[in-house]
């Protein structure tokens, strides 16, 4: 079960904080102190809610608020404190006075991620990011592909290039093949082929 609301809002101003709000506000918290923050808007005479009051006091009107930018050596400890605790805002908070968990969830959000990024480290796990294997700076560039030929190798899905002839040219390798063969003694090549064979065996026999 959730906590309860601090008020049913009902009657109460919403929207930005008035200049005179504010020092209504300040004049009771600096003279009056923090008791109870439901109770808080009714003693200052404020119609806001008590938790507006309250994120207003802690972002904006505390007199320890630190408006400056972050230094180097507070992002640094940032990234140290997020990789043990996460986004616990509140907790990395509490290790910098003068600086509210909304400030530093912002500056984490819009400028410390992108820093993390640019030097090659996930912003969540906070360690190296890998390379996939569909990130195109890992693919081979055209001109390793090609090799020292300068030809591209030719792919697995890809046809071998066919060769295509027309009818004369078709003609002529018939007629190269058909002279070939004519010429060609099969008596002659079949009686070489028995007299090795012959020679062979003779010399086989007269060394055993």
């Amino acid at each position: 079960m959730g906590r309860q609301p601090c008020c049913d809002k009902v009657g109460l101003k919403r929207g930005p904080w008035t200049i005179e709000e504010d020092h209504k506000l300040m004049n009771f918290i600096l003279n009056q102190g923090i008791r109870c923050w439901r109770t808080v808007p009714q003693l200052a005479g404020l119609l806001r809610c008590g938790k507006s009051c309250r994120l207003r006091w802690i972002n904006y009107l505390r007199p320890d608020l630190k408006r400056e930018a972050f230094t180097e050596s507070e992002e640094d400890q940032i990234i140290q404190l997020h990789s043990c605790l996460g986004n616990r805002w509140s907790k990395i908070a509490s290790y910098f006075p003068g600086r509210t968990d909304n400030e530093i969830k912002n500056h984490w959000n819009t400028k410390i991620k992108k820093k993390l990024k640019l030097l090659g480290l996930n912003p969540v796990t906070h360690k190296p990011i890998k390379k996939t294997e569909g990130d195109s700076s890992s693919k081979p560039d055209d001109d390793d592909r090609r090799g020292v030929t300068g030809v591209s190798p030719r792919k697995d899905d890809e046809k071998p290039e066919e060769i295509k002839l027309n009818f004369e040219e078709t003609n002529d390798l018939f007629n190269d093949y058909q002279m070939l063969c004519d010429s060609f003694d099969l008596d002659s090549w079949l009686n070489q082929g028995v007299d090795r064979v012959d020679s062979f065996l003779s010399r086989d026999s007269f060394i055993h």
